[in-house]
């Protein structure tokens, strides 16, 4: 069973959705923007990608470059950030098990099917 963290207005993110449909694997869609990561879930991720919380932040979002560029914060702080302001998280992500992807480019699923 695959988990894909899903905003259906972004092209990358219905394009992996898509792969996955396209390989008839099971799959959990959770439309982030609409229930909102929990800063555990976000370091949960994080272990899964193996990734610094950079990655998962989305700079060329207004809010990012209005509210955020340039701040020098913790982990900690842009976890906050990310769980306060789902928006800015990267899409899409895919969890299959202990393993997770960035579906940047969509064909990154490939890793998990």
């Amino acid at each position: 069973m695959l988990t894909i963290y899903h905003n259906p207005r972004c092209k990358k993110s219905r394009e992996t959705l898509q792969l996955i449909k396209e390989a008839e694997a099971d799959v959990e869609v959770v439309d982030y923007l609409k229930e909102p990561l929990t800063e555990d879930e976000i370091y949960e991720l994080l272990s899964k990608l193996n990734l610094p919380v950079d990655y998962l932040i989305r700079k060329n979002e207004e809010l990012f470059k209005q509210q955020f560029k340039g701040k020098n914060l913790t982990e900690d702080e842009w976890v906050k950030v990310l769980a306060e302001n789902p928006k800015l998280l990267e899409r899409p992500i895919v969890v299959k098990d202990d393993e997770a992807i960035l579906g940047r480019p969509p064909e990154n699923v490939r890793k998990l099917l």
